[in-house]
């Protein structure tokens, strides 16, 4: 874990190059480290503002219904 510790710069860079780093603690396999593939690098951002569209609308300012809230 320490060797991890010391030289994450240097296994990432490993990895990315196509390495498998195999983490072990006490001499126990415990994680793999292994680059991304360019497909799954995408991430879908979640649209929010059709999502906070759905949201039920209020009459009053939302810090005083939490302030209400906590009390």
């Amino acid at each position: 874990m320490r060797k991890l510790h010391e030289e994450t710069g240097r296994l990432v860079d490993a990895a990315h190059g196509g390495e498998v780093i195999i983490v072990r603690r006490r001499g126990v396999p415990v994680a793999e480290l292994h680059g991304l593939s360019t497909k799954s690098r995408k991430v879908k951002v979640p649209d929010l503002n059709r999502r906070y569209r759905n949201f039920p609308r209020v009459k009053t300012d939302s810090g005083k219904i939490l302030e209400e809230d906590r009390r």
